[in-house]
């Protein structure tokens, strides 16, 4: 049965099955919370940022198939908050509650070798990309791309993990011990004038909506700030937004979905990476939309009507990693002192170089102001008081 057919609603009070507990969980259990829905979280850990909020925290292995069919039992629905869950349990959950986005849509996205194959043969514009399997072939896909190129594992990957950039071809036998694995994808490497992002989701009657572009900028491939709405023309806003569209009916896919895009030199659009969830860059939509990409995912999946997506204000989103941490607790104070800006801490235990522990939202007259608001922020946060 496609993941489309019409179904009862389900109403507040039922039970959603979040599988995964990290800040994308949590913040999608504070939306369903407010609704007044009750959310189970399965995952490994425990004292999780999902779990913290959750009505119940089941700590267990993704590959525990008794116990993901039990826990999809005594749910309504189940979704998942990353998509690197096996393929195995997403099928086993399917056994016992409808699962959305499908299993289907993550087989497809948690690869991107599969993704960027369906997404070349459905015609979206994607970068050129060639299989890679062995050294040898890497050598002759680059004599194919030409450099410099990006050498990607094929299968979970995310924030920049698994990834190479070869400068050279003397560069190829490197590259292809760095990323120890049997299966990667090497890509073209695109001069492209900025990154942006569309957040699209989709509801099992078809009914499609889409944020305004999101602009992005990255800091050692993790995302580091973005601003909506995108600084791009509006010919091309509308067009990642239908190309968005395109993507989410092609896919089938019943809920929130990203599609990450790099904008050429020239205006054009080509397709980086999906992600078949919330993102990150979509977390701004909290306290500038009249409806959040979160509440978004939770309408979509439990056949409620969509929201609205009309963006307030502009706004600006900067990510706290755990770098912040180093010299010390962060100055929460002195961030909380500009009182135009939303502080978003996820509840995790341990800060790590590297790691997202919160972000910071401002919203503004313009993107601009918006993002020097919130950088002033970030900022504010390590630097001591004056006196």
């Amino acid at each position: 049965m496609s993941s489309t057919a019409s179904l009862r609603p389900i109403y507040p009070g039922a039970t959603i099955g979040v599988l995964g507990s990290g800040q994308l969980g949590r913040m999608f259990a504070i939306a369903a919370r407010r609704l007044g829905y009750r959310v189970h979280t399965l995952s490994p850990d425990t004292d999780t940022p999902t779990g913290q909020v959750a009505d119940v925290e089941i700590v267990a292995a993704y590959d525990d198939l008794d116990a993901i069919r039990n826990f999809a039992r005594n749910v309504a629905v189940v979704t998942f908050e990353f998509e690197n869950v096996p393929a195995a349990t997403a099928a086993a959950a399917e056994q016992s509650a409808p699962v959305r986005p499908a299993g289907q849509v993550l087989h497809t996205t948690q690869h991107r070798l599969r993704e960027k194959t369906f997404l070349s043969q459905s015609g979206f514009p994607v970068t050129p990309f060639v299989a890679v399997r062995s050294l040898a072939e890497l050598q002759t896909a680059l004599a194919r791309l030409g450099c410099p190129a990006v050498l990607k594992t094929a299968g979970w990957g995310y924030d920049g993990k698994g990834q190479y950039k070869i400068n050279s071809v003397a560069d190829a036998e490197t590259a292809w011990a760095a990323v120890q694995t049997q299966e990667a994808v090497l890509e073209a490497f695109v001069d492209f004038s900025c990154e942006v992002s569309v957040v699209g989701v989709r509801g099992s009657n078809g009914v499609v909506v889409t944020y305004p572009v999101i602009e992005n900028a990255h800091r050692h491939h993790i995302l580091d700030v973005s601003c909506c709405p995108a600084r791009i023309p509006e010919n091309t806003a509308r067009e990642a937004a239908e190309i968005t569209r395109g993507v989410l009916e092609a896919l089938d896919c019943v809920g929130v979905l990203c599609v990450e895009f790099f904008v050429t030199r020239t205006g054009g659009l080509m397709i980086n990476e999906l992600a078949p969830r919330p993102h990150n860059s979509g977390h701004l939509t909290i306290d500038s939309c009249v409806t959040c990409q979160f509440e978004q995912q939770l309408r979509a999946i439990c056949d409620l009507p969509l929201g609205s997506t009309e963006l307030l204000r502009p706004a600006a989103m900067a990510n706290l990693l755990g770098d912040l941490w180093q010299s010390g607790e962060p100055h929460w104070d002195q961030a909380c002192a500009l009182d135009d800006v939303k502080l978003h801490l996820y509840g995790k235990l341990q800060a790590r170089p590297g790691r997202k522990m919160g972000h910071l939202t401002a919203l503004g007259a313009t993107p601009d102001a918006a993002l020097e608001r919130v950088q002033a922020a970030r900022t504010a946060l390590v630097t001591p008081a004056a006196r």
